[in-house]
Order: structure tokens, then sequence, then C-alpha cells
């Protein structure tokens, strides 16, 4: 018999998390509470769930700093999907940088909710083994630049620091763990944690482009990310694993 999914939901709102925690559970999942962040990782040491529920309006550390603490640490691979009360724009988008797979807003309707979170453990799902990504080294090298995977940030060819969002450094890891190979649309959403799948298209490409600028990659014949038409795309430098800083 297949375990039932286990969902942690984190709100300092009592009524709905107990109230999307019997919805979840009528529906076949297995539901963990939490009113802050001390209670989250409480859970997380007892039994890791396989997906988080995280309102980003929480006493103590909101939100988006648990996702990016989530992010760094052994958990790091647990699904998010983010609720906040607001219906900003801002929000949504640096929760997305932060980490987060996907974001709700409130009030919402729980066979959404529920919706939502199959959505998101499907993509998480989706991936063969060989496809997750990597521990490397502390600097992964490609063509003139050099990848800081402990500091996330990119050194140029003169040693020069590069700022990136997260979103960008997430991408560029993601290709740099699986150069040349195709990985279509669907498989970087997934491995990036990205927008919902309605929107997977539009946010995908945008962050390639994006890339493509910081890395001074040309639309016409570019150097690093090619892009595979009907398909998706490909890193075509190859990476090498460098010891220490330059």
């Amino acid at each position: 018999m297949q375990q039932a999914d286990h969902v942690l939901i984190v709100d300092d709102d009592r009524d709905i998390r107990e109230l999307a925690g019997a919805y979840l559970e009528k529906q076949g999942l297995r539901c963990t509470l939490a009113a802050n962040g001390r209670e989250m990782w409480a859970a997380l040491q007892l039994a890791p769930p396989d997906l988080i529920l995280l309102d980003i309006m929480l006493p103590g550390d909101d939100g988006l700093t648990l996702c990016r603490d989530l992010r760094a640490s052994k958990h790091g691979a647990v699904p998010v999907l983010m609720l906040t009360a607001r219906d900003d724009e801002t929000d949504r988008v640096v929760g997305l940088e932060m980490g987060a797979d996907d974001y709700m807003c409130k009030p919402f309707a729980v066979r959404e909710l529920l919706a939502r979170i199959r959505a998101v453990l499907r993509r998480a799902r989706m991936l063969p083994p060989n496809m997750q990504v990597t521990e490397a080294a502390r600097l992964l090298a490609f063509g003139d630049w050099r990848l800081d995977t402990e500091g996330r940030f990119l050194l140029d060819g003169a040693g020069v620091e590069v700022a990136m969002s997260g979103g960008e450094y997430r991408l560029l890891r993601v290709f740099l763990d699986h150069p040349h190979r195709a990985l279509s649309r669907d498989q970087l959403l997934a491995l990036t944690h990205g927008h919902g799948a309605d929107q997977y298209d539009r946010s995908i490409d945008l962050m390639v482009s994006r890339l493509r600028q910081r890395l001074g990659d040309g639309r016409s014949g570019p150097r690093y990310i090619k892009t595979l038409r009907n398909e998706g795309y490909v890193f075509s430098t190859t990476v090498t694993v460098v010891e220490g800083r330059p």
C-alpha cells in the first residue's frame, strides 16, 4: 500500500492551518501543523514532509527567510508552496527567488489548494534519479566564467565577482550540472523550482534570456545556452571542476 503524502502546514493562523489540514487529510494526505519557524524546524527533524505549505507572514522569521534557510539546509529539496495574504507581485517574485515552487494568495479555495499541492508534487517527482542536481566542488568553470557554488556568484575572466539573482543561480547551476544534455522546459521548471505549470513556458524563457544577458551570450549564435526547437535548451560548453579560488 502506497504511503500517503505528508504535508507540513506552517501558518500562524490557527483556523487556516486546521481547516487546510482537515480538508487535505480527508483527501488522503497526512498533515503536520506548525505555527512558526521554530515549530517547522522541529517538525522537519521528526518526520520530513513531501511538501511544505508555508505562509509568508509569520511571527519571528517570516516565510521568505524560512524558505531561503530551508533551501540551504539538508531539507533543501523539499517542495515549498508559499501562501501570501496580499496579491502583491513583489511578494510572489521574491518568494520564487528564495526557492518557492509555487504560491497561492489568501483567501484560497481548498480544492485549488489540493490541486496546486498535487501539481507541485508531480513536477518534483517527474525527474529520473540521474537528473537531480548534484553536489559539486566549490568552483565550476566554463568558457571565460567560474561559478562559486558557496558564495553563489559568478567570477568573470578577470576574477571580478558578478552577483546573481536566486533564480539565475539555480538555472545556471542546473545547466552546469547537466552540460551537453537537452533539457525540456518541464525539466527546467522542476529543477529550478519555478512557477506553476500554467506559466512555465514564459517564466523559463525569460529566465534563460536574463541568464544569457548576464553571460554576454548573444541570441544569434549563443556560445553557452542553445535553444533546441520544440525541445528546450542545452548548455553546449564543457564544464570543469576547479579546486580552490583563483
